[in-house]
């Protein structure tokens, strides 16, 4: 049976702001080139968000754990990752480095809650193998970007394909970037089985 828009207002909520967050993010960008390159994942992204939930309808928190990342990544276009104000954040944790795509990667891994919500509320797998191809399906991907981005990097070249790949001098960047986004997956898991010990989840 197909799920209605009534039936999912926190998607539509949602998606009305990200579109927000994307007409500024469109205004006058570092790059626009990498703007461009960027903002094709996430649009990707929304849209395979909206074509699952016409069949099958995710929590309120699911939805709002995918958004994030969502907004982080297109705020991060418009000034690519390097260049975003975050040194609030980065003078808190006492680095020099610009971290705000670290945190953006650690978003990335919250979408395993929303993997591991559909193969369990589908009846696809129990709790606990779940759990892990949620785990082993971020990780693919994170491993997956960040052979994108090297492609991505060496075919535009200069310093539109330094700004794309955005390790800032760190030769351990690929690496650091899956790492976060691996951490960021087993901190949504261990909320999701917490959440499924009794009960389905709630909307």
């Amino acid at each position: 049976m197909t799920v209605t828009f009534v039936q999912r207002p926190t998607l539509v909520v949602l998606t009305a702001l990200y579109t927000v967050i994307q007409g500024f993010s469109s205004i006058a960008p570092h790059s626009r080139a990498v703007w461009v390159a960027e903002i094709i994942p996430a649009i990707s992204i929304l849209a395979l968000i909206w074509m699952v939930s016409r069949r099958f309808t995710f929590s309120n928190l699911a939805y709002i754990l995918m958004f994030i990342w969502l907004a982080l990544h297109t705020i991060g276009a418009k000034y690519t990752f390097a260049e975003v104000p975050f040194n609030w954040f980065n003078e808190l944790i006492g680095s020099e480095r610009n971290n705000f795509d670290r945190v953006a990667h650690f978003s990335i891994g919250l979408y395993a809650f929303a993997i591991a919500e559909y193969v369990y509320q589908t009846n696809v797998m129990n709790r606990i193998p779940a759990t892990l191809f949620a785990l082993f399906a971020i990780m693919s991907l994170a491993a997956a970007y960040e052979i994108i981005e090297w492609w991505y990097a060496v075919l535009a070249g200069g310093d539109e394909g330094i700004a794309f790949l955005g390790s800032q001098g760190d030769i351990w960047d690929a690496q650091k970037d899956m790492l976060c986004d691996t951490a960021g997956a087993i901190t949504s898991l261990l909320l999701f089985l917490v959440l499924t010990r009794h009960r389905s989840l709630s909307q």
